[in-house]
């Protein structure tokens, strides 16, 4: 059958207003904080104030006294109405991690909640909190994840070594002999620092429990709504279909909000105790030292080079820290980390050894490229490796970077690379910069005792997989007898503007004007399942999902509108809502009337099409993995008296395959980009030696602003995917890439000083001791 799309002039491709601005610009968004319900109650933590202690007692007594307080739950309260704490996300290969709502014999990092205290608002549940008194027995912490292993303190009894898994790649001893025989090795140690999403809208979730109907309804900041209703379902043993997740605007997630956490799993269970419904929002000051770390991660990364600096060989030893309740299990980011060390070059052999540790800090959660270290250890070695090799750090990439003709490809730990374009970003980065004219800038500079530096990193990004929680996605396009167009999709939107695109890719899927489509997401009680947003994932999953549904409703619509025009289907078009015969300008039927006859008149519909226009379908991906690709380029200067670093211009190559919305795609590049500037520069979830946070407020805990950050340059490489439209992922790749950047501006701006970056963040202090520790050994020498 005819599909009668001719039409040419599509909006995907095209710079689309995102929909969603008019009521976040103007503050008619709605927010979980803005969602009140009758007689709602509120909800406080109390949390510890040591990073390891056994709890001796609580007393609550001055606290339930306080007029005003409905309730303190304890751990005996909530956490025996566990049923299932499993998260899907995670996959049936990995065992749930079943950590307890509320602490119970032990506190395991400062800001562990221990007590629940509900009150009429939120002022008083705070005042109650400062009154329940908790017995706290000190014992031995493990701050520094580095000494886990070796720590008699054990952070949990049943993990010994504190170690909380571990993998390793092809055995090293296959590897080793061309170590061995290289003429060239370079091997560096790399810590990063741990850093933390710092979304504008922190966690946040009322929950109203129905006892006589025995259902819940939650609204909160997700972005997987559809993994919050099944968490929940589970936790309290009841029907899925008893459980409503609405989801609204969300401010931000950046994969720290894909799955629930154990405030929300502890407000989940205390609304079933409550008669009204239950508010837990946290402020910023909780956020930073409860709401979940990222990165704090270390690795020695190798690779072996012949005499002219082509790459026989590459290792990696990772190691990460988990915290104390890492959510969700971290282990698959891990491994990537090691699987995807090899990059976008040609890595004839490699392996990779992967640990990650426990400690009495807070749980790592995800966050934009959870296996970003890849590529920091990657490039800055690279970037090391030709300075010690006398070879151009460009020149060093273009003799190992990998070529179209070398693709499709398996790299060494067996991933699959196909329709990427690594050199290509690289060159057009570098032609953007005009790269030999920098490098004169910079002789110059130098001589003037200013000292300029040029740092690059290019990245293989996996997006969309067909694994089976991420494998399909799910829309519902529903034509009313008016002719509007609403879809229905599970949503998690926070900030990737998927509002916009469902609607451009419904209007070029259907044949209708856009201004007549509409998209309903986030409300689990009428979208089709889906896994959210996470893993770059949604361009190319909603691309499908919509796709699928909405051929469905195309035939439809081309055989009822062929039956009344009296003409055979291949005959009839349907473009901007209006179906017409070829050759026959004068015989139309509009989009309303199509509806109307598919609704009221079901006498006059064509044999074998059913009554109405509404249609649910499934996308499953059939490519194992998605990639898109980029290069970042930083420039940069650094004064060596002060130890500030000046970002001049910054550069990012983007192959992302076909663009839904160049405008979004742009935004997404920003975002991630600024993120990882600040993991380079400035940001720092700190702990002192006695396990206290440090960084508790946006004074101590920095974040760069528009002052600090240039403008950001982009140019954009355009190689189709093999899954629907040809659309890659882009959510995380702009914070992958900008950290390892910049570390390499920097490094090649202090290069005359024989400076080699091993830690991060490159704070003034960090650099001027490093300034310092190379003239010393110069002195030395």
């Amino acid at each position: 059958m005819s599909t009668g799309q001719t039409r040419a002039d599509t909006y995907a491709g095209t710079r689309v207003r995102r929909i969603e601005d008019l009521r976040l610009l103007t503050g008619a968004g709605s927010f979980v904080d803005d969602v009140s319900r009758p007689g709602m109650l509120h909800a406080c933590f109390v949390r510890s104030p040591l990073p390891r202690a056994r709890i001796t007692g609580i007393d609550t007594t001055e606290a339930i006294a306080l007029d005003g307080v409905y309730a303190v739950f304890l751990a005996a309260d909530l956490n025996l109405g566990v049923h299932d704490q499993s998260y899907r996300i995670d996959g049936p290969h990995l065992p749930a991690s079943n950590w307890p709502p509320l602490a119970e014999d032990e506190v395991r990092f400062v800001g562990d909640p221990v007590a629940l205290v509900v009150a009429a608002d939120r002022y008083l549940a705070e005042d109650a909190a400062e009154l329940v008194v908790v017995d706290y027995e000190p014992l031995p912490a493990v701050v520094d994840y580095t000494t886990a292993e070796g720590s008699q303190a054990l952070v949990h009894a049943r993990f010994p070594r504190n170690i909380a898994g571990q993998l390793a790649g092809r055995p090293a001893e296959e590897v080793a002999p061309l170590f061995d025989a290289a003429p060239n090795v370079v091997r560096q140690t790399i810590f990063q620092q741990a850093y933390t999403p710092v979304p504008m809208e922190t966690r946040g979730v009322v929950a109203q429990w129905s006892a006589s109907a025995g259902e819940m309804t939650i609204w909160t900041s997700t972005q997987a709504p559809h993994e919050v209703r099944g968490f929940c379902a589970r936790l309290l043993g009841v029907d899925e279909h008893r459980v409503r997740v609405i989801v609204r605007d969300t401010g931000g997630g950046f994969g720290q909000k894909v799955v629930v956490q154990r405030e929300d799993i502890c407000v989940m269970l205390a609304a079933t105790k409550v008669p009204v419904a239950l508010k837990w929002i946290e402020d910023r000051q909780e956020h930073l030292i409860s709401a979940g770390l990222a990165r704090q991660d270390h690795g020695e990364a190798r690779v072996a080079f012949d005499r002219d600096g082509t790459i026989l060989a590459a290792s990696l030893d990772y190691v990460q820290n988990v915290g104390a309740y890492p959510v969700p299990s971290p282990m698959t980011a891990a491994a990537v980390v090691g699987m995807l060390f090899p990059g976008p070059y040609r890595v004839p052999a490699a392996t990779f050894t992967m640990k990650m540790l426990y400690s009495n800090t807070v749980g790592r959660v995800a966050y934009r490229g959870p296996w970003q270290f890849e590529s920091m250890a990657r490039e800055v070695l690279l970037d090391t490796a030709a300075r010690r090799l006398g070879i151009d750090p460009a020149e060093l990439r273009r003799r190992n970077m990998l070529r179209r003709e070398d693709l499709p490809l398996l790299n060494p730990s067996g991933m699959r690379y196909s329709d990427v374009t690594p050199l290509e970003t690289f060159e057009q980065a570098l032609g953007m910069l005009d790269y030999p004219a920098f490098r004169r800038e910079q002789e110059l500079a130098r001589a003037q005792g200013r000292f300029l530096g040029v740092g690059t990193c290019t990245y293989l990004e996996p997006t969309a997989a067909s694994t089976p929680y991420h494998g399909t996605e799910g829309a519902t396009i529903r034509i009313e007898p008016s002719g509007k167009v609403n879809v229905y999709l599970a949503g998690g939107s926070s900030g990737n503007s998927l509002e916009t695109t469902a609607i451009q890719l419904t209007a070029d899927a259907l044949g209708v004007d856009i201004a007549d489509v509409h998209t309903i997401q986030g409300d689990t009680a009428v979208t089709p399942f889906g896994a959210g947003t996470g893993g770059s994932r949604s361009g190319s999953m909603v691309a499908g999902a919509i796709a699928e549904t909405a051929s469905v409703l195309r035939e439809r619509i081309l055989a009822i509108a062929a039956h009344r025009l009296g003409v055979a289907v291949d005959e009839v078009e349907f473009t901007h809502g209006r179906a017409t015969v070829r050759g026959a300008p004068d015989a139309e039927l509009s989009l309303p009337e199509i509806s109307a006859i598919a609704y009221f008149q079901p006498e006059a519909l064509p044999p074998g099409v059913p009554a109405g226009l509404e249609c649910s379908g499934r996308y499953r991906a059939q490519s194992p993995m998605i990639w898109a690709n980029a290069t970042h380029l930083c420039t940069c200067e650094v004064d060596i008296e002060t130890g500030e670093v000046t970002l001049l211009r910054y550069i990012v190559s983007e192959d992302c395959g076909p663009m839904i919305n160049p405008s979004v795609v742009e935004g997404q590049i920003y975002g991630g980009t600024v993120q990882g500037i600040g993991g380079a520069l400035y940001e720092n979830l700190a702990y002192d030696e006695s396990g206290n946070p440090v960084a508790t407020t946006f004074m101590d805990y920095l974040i760069p602003t528009a002052t600090e950050v240039p403008v950001i340059e982009l140019g954009h490489i355009e190689t189709p995917g093999p899954g629907p439209g040809g659309y890659k992922g882009v959510g995380e790749g702009g914070a992958i890439g900008s950290s390892p950047a910049v570390v390499n501006a920097v490094a090649d701006a202090l290069a005359p000083f024989g400076v080699e970056i091993s830690r991060l963040p490159l704070t003034p202090a960090a650099i001027l001791a490093l300034i310092d520790a190379a003239d010393a050994r110069a002195v030395t020498a």
